[in-house]
């Protein structure tokens, strides 16, 4: 049996970033990720940004679902990549960084040297190629392996529009050239996507950082096969074993290492902890595991970032995805395209030798981080008040909210006119102060875990996301693209409410810029309320589970990334974030990757 220098559980953003990087650093390491899902090199709908659609319907082998309670009797789907790549092969490739102070708190709350905002920014440099503007500054970097790019200016309408309105109305959120360079909490951009533009490609971290070391260099890839627990002998971790997920013996293999990194995410590391003897004794105890090291921390602390996605008609000459939503709806194939999945494809462009607009359009390309202003946060009730006094009020760089626009109908397309345009406006709480948990019910792999996503479950969270519904309803009602809205994505207000007969709502065209906003009575806001907590959905941003914290704080990981109690043992993805980051999570799974390398290889004694 090899004994790999390195074993990497899972091949996810983070997992990718730091075997490819340590590969490329010393050839001769043996390196082995495991990873549950398929392989992804060179597949055309992991390619083309577009394609991200072709990994949604059911029964998909790129994504993972998991089935969380939310809100009351709600169960909130929560999807995670599946696929070597993890989330970065099958995302919106949406570029949003969170806030310097996101990461300040990680250093100077919970104790962990080396990761503040000074620390980590030439990390999140090193990453990129920041193509959206000439010229550099402070915190973005400008010859890394992914390259960083906006959607052609002069092609996308919807988002020249809602610029333009943001200029003339939106004196709230000014417009910015770009509110992703950490200190911006209150702000309107266009908005940048991890694609190449030469090449129309998506900048996944299989590619960028796995696929192209693997000749050279002693990585090894092993896709479709699922890790069980790590084996621990002494106090020290030996290896894993593993199954393949296409044998239905499920025989138990495995593979040691002197070095074992956990970076299966964070919904699937907590319970490898949890199988491995590593975690609450009580937990472990109900499913008949003897506690080998008692951290009562794993499988806590969940975050995401929840949502709220209000579609409306859109004027027919807006360029949006809704029409391969509608080919892919109805599977049929057509001439001079090719099938990826149920996701049509002008078959000129299906090997990538040029980069036609279209490939390179993911279909968000205007949003905003907000902050509200002095009287919309007196109007949020005092929870969220002391919400704001406690984490906000002296954080100025931490937005409440992102919100943003999708050139499309998103959700649930049955019954729509599979011809129809739409655009819909969506937002989530940046830092919601609701969390909840994951944990294993059973040693069988297979058995979907206990997992509360704790969405609404603090009285905080509710208020801002009202608040959220009425912010942008202003703004898609002034658009000049809005042709009204679907009644079954809107508020059911009362027949008595004027919101029923407004202008800018049963109106099949946008309001003048200057028309007044809505005001809500008592009963509006109960319809709104009543709305969001029926429309409140994950965003794919689940962190935090294994949080690197002190272990007298439930802390799972050292500022070292090793596991408590257990040597040989590391976590290295996004559930060591101890809180949470404002903005969408891909850019921090390569900053956790980046510094994870650092850790690795000077306690290998490796040289970057």
């Amino acid at each position: 049996m090899i004994e790999y220098d390195l074993i990497v559980v899972g091949g996810g953003a983070s997992g990718c970033v730091l075997a490819g990087r340590l590969a490329a650093a010393n050839p001769n390491l043996r390196i082995l990720i495991i990873e549950s899902g398929p392989n992804t090199k060179d597949e055309p709908k992991h390619i083309q940004p577009l394609a991200y659609l072709a990994h949604f319907p059911p029964g998909s082998k790129t994504m993972k679902y998991y089935h969380g309670k939310m809100n009351g009797d709600r169960t909130a789907v929560v999807p995670a990549g599946n696929c070597l790549g993890g989330g970065s092969s099958v995302n919106l490739m949406v570029y949003t960084r969170g806030s310097a102070s996101d990461y300040d708190d990680w250093k100077n709350v919970y104790g962990n040297e080396g990761w503040g905002s000074d620390d980590l920014i030439p990390l999140l440099k090193k990453t990129e190629t920041y193509l959206v503007k000439e010229g550099q500054d402070r915190t973005h970097g400008y010859d890394g392996p992914l390259k960083v790019s906006v959607y052609e200016p002069s092609k996308n309408v919807l988002a020249n529009q809602f610029i333009d309105l943001v200029k003339q109305y939106d004196k709230k959120s000014p417009l910015y050239d770009d509110v992703n360079e950490l200190s911006v909490g209150n702000g309107w951009s266009r908005w940048a996507r991890w694609v190449d533009p030469k090449t129309g490609k998506r900048q996944d971290t299989a590619h960028c950082f796995v696929y192209n070391n693997l000749d050279a260099t002693g990585l090894q890839v092993l896709t479709e096969h699922q890790v069980i627990r790590v084996m621990i002998e002494g106090n020290r971790a030996a290896g894993v074993e593993y199954v393949s997920v296409t044998d239905p013996a499920k025989t138990v293999l495995q593979a040691r290492a002197k070095l074992v990194v956990l970076a299966a995410g964070s919904l699937s590391t907590p319970s490898i902890l949890e199988r491995s003897g590593i975690g609450r004794a009580d937990i472990l105890r109900g499913v008949g595991i003897e506690p080998i090291v008692e951290l009562p921390g794993v499988g806590e602390n969940y975050h995401d970032h929840n949502s709220v996605m209000i579609p409306y008609l859109a004027d027919n000459t807006i360029e949006t995805i809704d029409a391969n939503h509608s080919r892919m709806a109805r599977n049929r194939p057509r001439q001079n395209a090719v099938q990826v999945s149920g996701l049509l494809l002008p078959s000129r462009y299906s090997h990538f030798h040029t980069a036609p607009p279209l490939s390179c359009f993911s279909g968000m390309d205007f949003a905003g981080k907000i902050r509200p202003t002095q009287q919309e946060l007196n109007e949020m009730g005092p929870e969220f008040q002391q919400r704001w006094k406690n984490y906000f009020e002296n954080a100025p760089d931490k937005p409440v909210l992102w919100m943003g626009v999708l050139n499309g109908y998103a959700g649930d397309r049955t019954g729509l006119n599979p011809g129809g345009k739409y655009f819909s406006t969506g937002y989530y709480l940046a830092y919601p102060a609701s969390v909840g948990h994951v944990h294993i019910k059973s040693t069988d792999i297979d058995t979907p875990p206990d997992f509360d996503t704790g969405f609404l479950n603090h009285p905080a969270d509710l208020a801002p996301l009202i608040w959220g519904y009425k912010r942008i309803r202003e703004l898609a009602r002034r658009v000049p693209a809005y042709r009204g809205f679907l009644s079954q994505d809107q508020p059911h207000f009362s027949e008595t409410s004027k919101h029923k007969t407004l202008d800018g709502i049963n109106s099949d065209s946008a309001v003048p810029v200057d028309t007044p906003d809505f005001v809500y009575s008592f009963e509006d806001n109960e319809a709104i309320k009543s709305f969001v907590q029926s429309r409140l959905a994950t965003t794919w941003h689940s962190l935090g589970t294994c949080a690197m914290k002190p272990r007298h704080q439930n802390g799972v990981v050292d500022n070292k990334l090793n596991v408590y109690g257990i040597k040989g043992l590391k976590v290295a993805d996004m559930s060591i974030c101890p809180s949470n980051v404002g903005g969408n999570t891909y850019s921090t799974a390569l900053l956790i990757g980046e510094k994870a390398t650092e850790t690795v290889a000077a306690e290998l004694g490796i040289k970057l």
